[in-house]
């Protein structure tokens, strides 16, 4: 055990997406932070995820957006099938109808991004097997307690530690709920090329939904989601049984289809029970308190019916920055302010983060949900409705929650 003590001027609790991008973000701006990773490595959960415009203008700000870009080609529309039938019910083109603008949809590697995140950072920015026990406050400074005998003292805090945030506990948020849903993810990877073009296939059945997305011309990821809790844990523990349940579910869908969910390895496969903040609790929680704020899962988890988790991660850590690097400028005189100042300033910053980012969230929380339980529905009619005529307007909607610019990074003197 180690009785060491450090400072930092801003901690960021976890090294995932959130964390990353909010430490990146505050290095453009010229800020370090120390990032407390509880893991001896950079862990990944998941293999991809959809990333939208909105996101695409994150990872601009970030500076890190177009070598992403040329390793994933674009998506540019969406095929949706009856797995009953196994025929295709709509295709729609990721295009706004009113401005005849295409919308930017990728399918990102969540470990290429990590990584590309991470190398953008000054050595030593991530501190691994550093575990957060407890957090103490000490006048205008926090202190944080780490499982290995460590005290970190810093002016700032940030949770970015996931759906199970111990930064998220001390503010008050409740722990966030179960859904009813759970899903499978997984990857595949094709030597020869997998042949899918530029769609997000989409497939419906009955008390579960599925797809499939092209992240390169040799990979695609994979989801899917079903309505009923009650195997989860037997699942989890038999990756085998995990990979013969979903085969089980695919109905008359294409060969094709099929051959994606028949060769992904059993260890790629991935299998929780979905998890979601309630959105009235989003509203009238504290998102910050004093000198201490969360993001991205620790703040808003939300179901992935919208696509929308990491890429609303990816904005909280640009919105943030902007916000703290106007608390750390210095003044007119170009002095630095008092311990006083500066910490009433940094109460400031995150109160103006909180104030942007909460009905965001909202938002994109509430909307999910709703979303997600309208697309499992069992009812024959409602089942026909939602193969016919659901997708174009689900399209729709994602392009209109995409349409979000948290900004570019721009230094504050």
């Amino acid at each position: 055990m180690s009785n060491m003590e450090m400072t930092a001027d801003i901690v960021i609790v976890g090294a995932g997406i959130a964390g990353l991008a909010t430490a990146l973000a505050l290095h453009r701006l010229g800020l370090r932070s120390l990032v407390l990773e509880s893991s001896s490595y950079l862990r990944v959960n998941g293999a991809a995820f959809t990333t939208w415009t909105n996101a695409w203008k994150a990872l601009d700000a970030l500076g890190i957006g177009d070598s992403l870009r040329a390793a994933h080609p674009r998506i540019r529309g969406l095929v949706s099938y009856a797995t009953e039938a196994g025929v295709q019910t709509a295709e729609v083109e990721y295009v706004d109808k009113s401005t005849g603008v295409e919308h930017e949809v990728r399918c990102l590697r969540r470990k290429l991004l990590a990584e590309t995140l991470s190398n953008e950072l000054p050595s030593g920015t991530i501190r691994f097997s550093s575990q957060l026990v407890s957090i103490e406050e000490s006048g205008h400074l926090k202190l944080l307690h780490l499982a290995d005998g460590t005290t970190i003292k810093t002016k700032v805090l940030i949770g970015c530690d996931g759906v199970n945030s111990e930064v998220a506990k001390w503010l008050g948020f409740k722990k966030a709920a179960f859904d009813t849903r759970c899903a499978i993810r997984g990857y595949a990877v094709y030597e020869e090329g997998h042949g899918f073009g530029d769609k997000f296939v989409n497939f419906f059945g009955e008390g579960f939904r599925s797809g499939v997305v092209p992240c390169d011309d040799n990979s695609v990821y994979w989801f899917f989601s079903w309505s009923s809790a009650t195997r989860v844990k037997e699942l989890e523990e038999n990756p085998l049984k995990m990979k013969e349940f979903v085969l089980s579910k695919l109905g008359k869908l294409p060969d094709n289809i099929k051959d994606v969910f028949r060769r992904t390895k059993v260890d790629d496969l991935v299998c929780s029970q979905l998890r979601y903040r309630a959105p009235w609790e989003i509203l009238l929680a504290d998102i910050n308190k004093d000198n201490v704020c969360v993001t991205g899962d620790a703040c808003h988890p939300m179901t992935p019916d919208l696509g929308q988790g990491a890429c609303s991660a990816l904005e909280d850590g640009v919105v943030l920055a902007k916000c703290l690097a106007e608390a750390f400028a210095r003044s007119s005189t170009g002095e630095k302010y008092s311990q006083e100042e500066e910490y009433e300033r940094i109460k400031m910053s995150l109160s103006k983060y909180a104030k942007e980012r909460r009905w965001r969230a909202f938002d994109l929380v509430s909307t999910a949900y709703v979303v997600g339980h309208l697309q499992f529905t069992t009812e024959k009619v409602i089942s026909f409705l939602r193969n016919k005529f659901l997708a174009p307007h689900m399209v729709t909607m994602l392009m209109k929650k995409a349409t979000y610019d948290c900004g570019m990074l721009k230094a504050s003197t």
